[in-house]
């Protein structure tokens, strides 16, 4: 459990410092827009990959912090043995889904994109840069899911 406290405090220092970065971005972007008169060239693009990080990234602390949106309809008229049955098959389910669609299919969009050398039009950062965040992110929430079937958390 000591491993998943670390992970959750670096993943949540990482989100505050994403967001910070978003607002002075955006007040920047505000700022030069209306008080210089010439909107930054690069605060639109910065704003959407900040975005994307804070959107996956988040998507992996909250699955970690279980605190995630979930319909209880069926879990409720379980006893507390169907229940953990149900826990533990919709973790497997997750763990499934995250490592075909976010490990597996983010490794080959980073792959594909650092093969053709496709980057950002104003940053100029290639993005498989920005694209990276999706099997990490993929694989977070595998761990915590694992962790939490592992350690009965469910």
């Amino acid at each position: 459990m000591e491993l998943r406290k670390k992970i959750d405090t670096i993943l949540g220092t990482v989100l505050v410092i994403i967001m910070g970065g978003m607002v002075v971005n955006v007040l920047w972007q505000v700022f030069t827009r209306f008080v210089i008169g010439t909107p930054s060239s690069f605060t639109d693009e910065l704003a959407r990959y900040l975005m994307i990080w804070v959107g996956v990234l988040g998507a992996a602390y909250i699955s970690g912090r279980r605190m995630h949106v979930a319909i209880d309809l069926l879990p409720t008229r379980l006893n507390k043995e169907g229940q953990v049955k149900l826990k533990i098959f919709v973790n497997i389910i997750i763990i499934l889904f995250c490592f075909f669609a976010l490990v597996i299919g983010g490794f080959r969009l980073v792959y594909i994109t650092s093969i053709l050398k496709q980057s950002s039009p104003a940053l100029q950062i290639p993005l498989s840069v920005v694209y990276f965040v999706i099997p990490i992110s993929g694989m977070l929430i595998i761990y915590y899911k694992i962790s939490d079937i592992l350690n009965k958390q469910l």
